[in-house]
């Protein structure tokens, strides 16, 4: 049996890395670079990826003549992200950074962070940082779009475990909320043939009013919550928390 840490264990990325961004997965996030609203962007605009993980977003919006960059703390992410545009020929600029400590004012016309990449640090003041970070990134006028699992989905589905196979392989997924659903502990099983990989994950959890507070404090202007890459309203029939916003000009 092998434990692997947080999310800044890079053996967690590597061993789970299948199950987390899967071949359906990446053609999702190109598809919805054709469909969203919330993802149509002027041409040739300036993108970061924070928290790029292996570049599903970036190698697409490259293809689509965006000016992108990618930015994650993770060596073997970043690896199969430089893979992924070399492969397709889609030029991204890739920065290992921690996504508290990158600096690039003003440089950006969009900034995003995508597929629940936002609440990891254990310091609620770090991931206020994190969101600093996205503005002080963006030019004035500029764009956040920060897609999340939003704490009102999260009680839809907590339990009971997830489980999921991939040929012979099977990842169990099993959720418990901590403090009064501040925050919430993910405990994952992989198990490939003999060898079995545990690993645990705990994050904060934001709801929609959470999150617009956290965002209009940063200085964000226009918040608007929708429930979906749609732009459906944030109701019941939501299926992600999606949070765009612009700073000011």
């Amino acid at each position: 049996m092998t434990r692997t840490g947080g999310f800044q264990d890079d053996d967690f990325w590597t061993a789970f890395h299948d199950f987390l961004f899967s071949g359906e997965r990446e053609r999702h996030a190109d598809e919805l670079l054709d469909s969203s609203p919330l993802l149509a962007f002027a041409p040739g605009s300036r993108v970061l990826d924070l928290c790029c993980g292996p570049g599903l977003f970036t190698v697409p919006l490259a293809r689509r003549g965006h000016t992108v960059t990618g930015v994650d703390l993770s060596p073997a992410m970043l690896e199969r992200a430089r893979k992924r545009s070399a492969d397709a020929g889609a030029p991204v600029t890739y920065v290992r950074a921690d996504a508290r400590e990158y600096t690039a004012p003003g440089r950006f016309d969009v900034v995003l962070n995508l597929f629940t990449s936002f609440g990891y640090f254990e310091d609620p003041a770090d991931n206020a940082q994190v969101l600093r970070t996205m503005y002080d990134c963006l030019a004035p006028g500029g764009t956040l779009v920060l897609d999340l699992a939003g704490k009102e989905l999260l009680a839809r589905k907590v339990t009971p475990p997830k489980v999921v196979r991939r040929g012979d392989d099977l990842m169990v997924q099993t959720d418990t909320v901590l403090d009064d659903w501040a925050r919430l502990r993910s405990d994952w099983v992989l198990v490939r043939g003999d060898h079995v990989t545990r690993a645990t994950l705990v994050w904060f959890v934001y709801s929609a009013v959470e999150l617009r507070a956290m965002a209009e404090e940063t200085g964000f202007e226009q918040v608007e919550i929708h429930g979906g890459f749609d732009a459906r309203p944030y109701d019941e029939n939501a299926d992600r928390l999606i949070l765009r916003a612009r700073r000011g000009r």
